[in-house]
């Protein structure tokens, strides 16, 4: 279980579909964004993670996409899978039939619509975890969209008691959250991630090992100069790469989740296909914010 491979910038992979109504992952497509985001400069990939729609397919077709996302990645970065079931016992069922695969490691959201006890977040932690115990694990704490935040004590917690609990993809945008995360876990070998795109240059001055970023499908090297230009000592580049960013990712709030990366994908030529329904392409007023975004930035003419 080699968590130091765990580090840089993970892309959550885009999923592309046939058609919006249907939904039907288009494999040769997916086959195509995951050899350019490696080519590109990620680090790593994020199968099924929030930009990755994961909500909207079934067990079966999520496996099946990351069987195509590990064959195509061949090697060349790690594959962490994304788990977000509500049901503990269908986390595990999911987590065990993933860990079939060649995967890297697996991330668990925090159960959405229900808000559990504290302690019960620590008990289907730890129960998923423990089902897969020759898999690498990583928390994925996203109070803006699961509705509230796994607490610092919890992860803590599970961090120092579950041997194959290594890391966190923090989505709380809470730069002292991330930073105790960093101070609390430096006694033992735990990787936090940042997981808002546009805190990625502070949460490495904070000491993150890396960063979960839905842009880096559309801007790869740019988010991935963050990282890079850090790492080499030019902290005036990566913060420069990181305020280019920021305006871009931040006309994407006015649209609806997750359309907008789709949506800036498809406006640079990227054929990523739809959302899935009932999630529709952005327009009007925040698709051109969005749009000036990107031409401010020189992405579009």
């Amino acid at each position: 279980m080699n968590v130091n491979a765990f580090k840089g910038i993970f892309v959550p992979i885009l999923m592309p579909v046939e058609n919006e109504r249907d939904g039907a992952i288009d494999i040769p497509r997916l086959r195509e964004q995951v050899s350019h985001v490696i080519e590109h400069g990620v680090d790593g990939i994020l199968a099924f993670g929030s930009n990755s729609e994961f909500y909207m397919f079934s067990d079966d077709e999520m496996l099946e996409a990351t069987q195509a996302i590990i064959d195509e990645a061949a090697g060349r970065v790690p594959v962490m899978f994304g788990v977000g079931h509500i049901r503990t016992s269908q986390c595990v069922e999911l987590a065990r039939r993933a860990a079939e695969l060649d995967i890297d490691a697996i991330s668990v959201l925090q159960p959405m619509f229900i808000t559990p006890t504290q302690p019960a977040l620590y008990n289907h932690f730890s129960a998923i975890a423990e089902a897969v115990p020759d898999t690498a694990v990583l928390i994925y704490n996203n109070p803006g969209l699961a509705g509230y935040p796994i607490s610092l004590d919890v992860i803590v917690r599970l961090a120092h008691d579950v041997e194959n609990i290594v890391g966190i993809k923090d989505s709380s945008g809470n730069i002292t959250n991330l930073q105790e995360l960093v101070r609390r876990t430096a006694d033992i070998d735990f990787q936090v991630f940042a997981g808002k795109d546009t805190i990625v240059y502070a949460g490495f001055c904070c000491g993150a090992d890396g960063a979960v970023c839905s842009t880096a499908n559309i801007y790869p090297e740019l988010v991935c100069g963050i990282y890079d230009k850090f790492v080499a000592g030019d902290l005036e580049g990566s913060r420069k790469d990181q305020f280019v960013l920021n305006p871009i990712r931040l006309s994407q709030d006015a649209a609806s989740f997750p359309a907008a990366t789709k949506d800036m994908a498809n406006l640079l030529g990227m054929d990523v296909g739809p959302s899935v329904l009932p999630t529709e392409a952005t327009t009007g007023a925040a698709l051109d914010g969005m749009k000036q975004a990107m031409r401010e930035a020189g992405y579009l003419d």
